[in-house]
């Protein structure tokens, strides 16, 4: 078998204090895991069960990334996430198992799509999954992080603080969402979830310097530069 064109690069992480990466797979997102979050987008928080949209992993970043800042939209928000990165596969009773490491995110998001696509009921797709859109750091892994309790997760803009909270105010914490998640997939090494925002999201401009943190991860760092 000969491909008609070469295939594009796989997409990869690396891995703090390691030389070999983190192939990347698939991109899971949940949404409205923050209460707080949820309100400040007007939208109820579903306690029941989470939900997902999902990223290209064709469209993953890492850190210290330049991008340019979308000619498609007037209204590109920052959203920091907590970013769990899985191994293997799930079984049930030890999700943890199939858990390498954490990583901090960004979910960019062309927030004016996306309510376009609220409004008329549609996927929100075109406002979520676009080139440059998940951005992560460098994986540290679960033995060197610890457990997931109550770590600060917060983004600064050119400095200025814009999102902060804890991870202990997620609605679906790690093993629950992996648990419901395996429900729907076939989960495997190379698949990520990125866990959802807490509030204080917002617009970006060219020119902005976006920085976030979770305590015990490796940073992630993204500058927008001019259309």
């Amino acid at each position: 078998m000969e491909y008609l064109f070469d295939p594009r690069p796989q997409p990869w992480l690396p891995i703090v204090g390691e030389d070999k990466v983190y192939p990347v797979g698939r991109i899971f997102c949940v949404g409205r895991n923050y209460a707080a979050h949820a309100t400040e987008m007007g939208s109820e928080v579903d306690r029941e069960q989470p939900f997902y949209f999902t990223k290209s992993c064709h469209h993953l970043a890492r850190s210290g990334s330049m991008l340019r800042y979308p000619k498609t939209t007037r209204d590109y928000h920052h959203e920091v996430e907590f970013v769990v990165a899985l191994d293997g596969p799930v079984s049930r009773g030890s999700e943890m198992d199939a858990v390498l490491g954490y990583a901090v995110g960004l979910d960019m998001t062309r927030r004016d799509l996306q309510a376009e696509a609220k409004k008329t009921a549609r996927p929100w797709d075109m406002g979520k999954d676009s080139e440059g859109s998940a951005v992560i750091g460098a994986i540290t892994r679960g033995s060197r992080f610890g457990e997931v309790t109550d770590q600060r997760i917060a983004l600064t803009v050119n400095g200025e603080l814009r999102q902060e909270g804890m991870l202990s105010d997620m609605i679906w914490s790690v093993v629950p969402l992996i648990q419901h998640l395996s429900g729907l997939y076939s989960l495997k090494a190379g698949d990520v979830i990125m866990t959802g925002t807490p509030s204080g999201v917002g617009p970006t401009v060219p020119g902005d310097v976006l920085y976030g943190t979770v305590d015990g991860c490796a940073p992630v760092e993204l500058t927008l530069t001019a259309r």
